[in-house]
């Protein structure tokens, strides 16, 4: 079964069971300063989790691309990937337990073909906060587990969320498949990470919000929100060892081996260079090619993003693929992908460019890099020293990009040496810290529905007919980003305004403030919503159904929330800078006062 297959069969599947299908959302998180990616699929279904009504109802299912990115360095292994696709279904306050295991259990044996007696499954073991889930356990033992394969877990095994300090959460029960390998000890079993067990599904039970003291209480809306990665699964049910191996893939390998001469397998050095080039080249495809897709720069996603092209570009070097190869690589990855993500051609020559610009960026990159290793040579041999030190070695890397392989083949020129170790410590102080970062903002919350940023919110509706007005209709929004203190809004326009644009924009918005307007929401069409001249960005990752927030007179605009009620609570508005975002894109940073 290739990815296809296992796609199609998950959705049909779930529409059986009363799911609407939604589409993927955007890889770039909307209206969400925490977070950098998408990094599942519950995450752009947050606000629904929390109570707001999903214009497609009750019970979805989808497929969402994923990025994390926190394991970048890991990537060229069996089983790391930093982009992968996840098929979920929901239940946003409708079925619980028994229906999300029962169908679980079905799909898995009946549509998947896995055989019962190779099916084990974990779930939560209990603690002070919450108690021992037999409910879940009673319903996999009705449908023949045995109960010596089902596995009872601590928290940090079996328990989701919350996403934040404070919020929505609960127990999970999560899926294996017994590969037929020996136990690796006498505690051998499900999540040990030897390999015998392997992990397919997970189905999360949100029936408690944990408050600010640290309490559980029941939440007056049960959630399920499952995940299933396609890569993973599909590697299983093809009898594949590693997820390079199947059909989301050989063809991108197949390309590679091309660009290279090189062949998969042929070594562990070559076999983890392919790898890292098939991963880091699919990941940037998609960032770029997204339909909010960002370009490679300094900051924030762009950074991620310029970390995965050049580091598949440096092990392109060690293969010997001459530059620019990324893109050449980038159209076997849309043609097998855009079926699913008609993005990706829609935006298919600026993935193509960003991708040649940016190899040839690094390039200048790696001269300038030299350029700074040859300052270093002469004050080692003047100190009759012969070893560059690993704080130095990091420097090159982290402040030029200049890949360690590099300054130790430099060094073994000039007959130095490069201090390993010493490269290793504050490469790994560097990564901790980074990822610290990363959780803290996790950790943030994924869904600040918070009053402050409910008003900015609407604030952006406003900001952008006004800046329609005032710039002309070719204004449209290409991001938001918004915090409880302020608001950034990315637009489509080529110069830099004017005082007097930004005076008259502001003036715009603070009479919409003035005049109390009402702020609806109807549920229509998509065609609807567009016949009635509302604003509809990104409409190909709107669902059939959608929510239209009309704000009086003024603006009407395709949206999934949230907002307040009437325009007078939001103060007044003002505008704190405007400046370039990124070729062709203008950005405003504003605040709301009272």
């Amino acid at each position: 079964m290739d990815f296809r297959e296992l796609r199609k069969k998950y959705i049909d599947f779930f529409k059986t069971k009363g799911h609407s299908h939604i589409a993927s959302a955007s890889l770039i998180p909307e209206n969400d300063p925490t977070v950098l990616f998408t990094t599942a699929g519950m995450h752009p279904l947050v606000p629904y989790l929390l109570g707001l009504d999903h214009p497609e109802g009750k019970r979805i299912v989808n497929y969402q691309k994923c990025i994390r990115t926190g394991d970048i360095d890991d990537v060229g292994d069996a089983s790391h990937l930093t982009f992968f696709e996840m098929l979920g279904n929901w239940s946003l306050g409708d079925y619980f337990k028994k229906e999300a295991i029962n169908w679980s259990f079905e799909f898995l044996t009946k549509i998947l073909g896995f055989d019962i007696t190779n099916l084990h499954v974990t779930v939560f073991e209990g603690d002070n906060d919450a108690p021992r889930d037999e409910e879940s356990a009673s319903y996999w033992a009705d449908l023949g587990i045995p109960r010596e394969r089902i596995h009872y877990k601590p928290k940090k095994d079996n328990w989701w969320g919350p996403a934040g300090n404070t919020g929505p959460c609960g127990p999970d029960t999560e899926m294996f498949i017994d590969t037929g390998k020996e136990d690796c000890s006498a505690e051998c079993g499900p999540g040990c990470g030897c390999g015998k067990f392997f992990e397919i599904w997970n189905d999360v039970f949100m029936q408690y919000n944990k408050n600010p003291d640290g309490t559980f209480v029941p939440l007056k809306q049960q959630n399920v929100d499952t995940g299933m990665g396609i890569e993973r699964t599909v590697a299983m049910l093809s009898g594949k060892r590693t997820v390079y191996d199947t059909e989301s893939f050989t063809p991108i390998i197949t390309k590679i081996e091309e660009l290279s001469g090189k062949k998969y397998g042929e070594s562990d050095e070559v076999t983890k260079a392919i790898r890292i080039i098939a991963d880091h080249s699919r990941t940037s495809t998609f960032i770029i090619g997204d339909q909010r897709g960002v370009a490679p720069s300094n900051v924030g996603a762009g950074y991620v993003l310029r970390r995965l092209i050049r580091r598949a570009i440096r092990y392109g070097k060690k293969l010997g693929i001459k530059p620019t190869f990324l893109s050449e690589i980038a159209k076997v990855i849309i043609e097998m992908m855009h079926p699913f993500y008609p993005e990706l051609k829609i935006n298919e020559k600026r993935i193509y460019e960003e991708l040649d610009r940016e190899e040839n960026k690094f390039e200048e990159t790696l001269e300038k890099g030299i350029h700074e290793f040859e300052k270093i040579v002469p004050k080692l041999i003047e100190n009759k020293q012969d070893t560059i030190s690993g704080r130095l070695a990091f420097k090159l890397y982290d402040t030029y990009g200049f890949p360690y392989e590099f300054t130790k083949e430099l060094a073994e020129e000039k007959g130095l040496k490069v201090d390993e170790a010493g490269f290793k410590e504050a490469s790994l102080k560097h990564r901790e810290l980074s990822q610290q970062a990363q959780t803290q903002s996790f950790k943030g919350g994924l869904a600040d529905n918070s009053e402050e940023t409910t008003k900015l919110h609407t604030a952006t509706h406003l900001l952008h007919k006004a800046l329609k007005i005032v710039l002309g209709e070719h204004v449209n929004q290409k991001g938001s980003n918004i915090t409880a203190e302020r608001l950034r809004f990315d637009f489509t326009h080529t110069e830099k305004m004017t005082p007097d644009q930004l005076k008259k924009v502001e003036d715009i918005v603070n009479e919409q403030i003035k005049r109390k307007l009402t702020v609806t929401m109807d549920v229509m069409t998509l065609e609807d919503a567009k016949k009635k001249g509302a604003t509809a960005l990104f409409t190909d990752k709107y669902e059939q159904q959608v929510k239209v927030y009309t704000i009086g007179d003024f603006s009407m605009e395709v949206c999934g929330g949230p907002h307040v009620t009437n325009t007078s609570d939001l103060g007044g508005f003002k505008i704190q800078k405007e400046e370039a975002s990124s070729a062709g894109v203008r950005r405003i940073k504003a605040v709301l006062v009272k």
